[in-house]
């Protein structure tokens, strides 16, 4: 099992915040994601680098009116990143084209259930 000692140097944590949107014309400081993921030279999820410690490249979803949601990044097969609460697919939440988005401030990303996918911004990249 990899421990947080072994990764290597391009993991980052990296926060998601929820953008602007109806009902949310400000968006939200106190709703989004915490991640810790693999980023390459091009701040985009190293795949190879996942795969090797898949069990450390977690999810935290966050809110202030619910309890924080701990789960893992996976990939279904042909390639589609998604965020894994529990066993079973109900409570997946997918990432819209999360393979080729860049995880660099102020850049935005689409992530939800099936259904209601959210936009959020993200706030911060930083090494663990």
């Amino acid at each position: 099992m990899t421990s947080l000692k072994d990764l290597t140097p391009n993991f980052r944590n990296v926060r998601l915040l929820l953008a602007r949107e109806k009902g949310h014309p400000g968006g939200e400081q106190d709703v989004g994601y915490d991640l810790l993921i693999p980023l390459d030279g091009e701040s985009r999820i190293d795949a190879a680098d996942w795969k090797k410690h898949q069990t450390v490249c977690r999810v935290r979803k966050f809110s202030a009116d619910m309890e924080d949601r701990i789960g893992l990044l996976r990939r279904k097969p042909g390639g589609q990143w998604f965020f894994d609460f529990s066993e079973g697919d109900k409570d997946d939440e997918i990432g819209f084209r999360l393979g080729e988005e860049r995880f660099a401030v102020g850049e935005y990303v689409s992530v939800g259930p099936k259904g209601a996918i959210h936009t959020y911004q993200i706030a911060r990249v930083e090494r663990p």
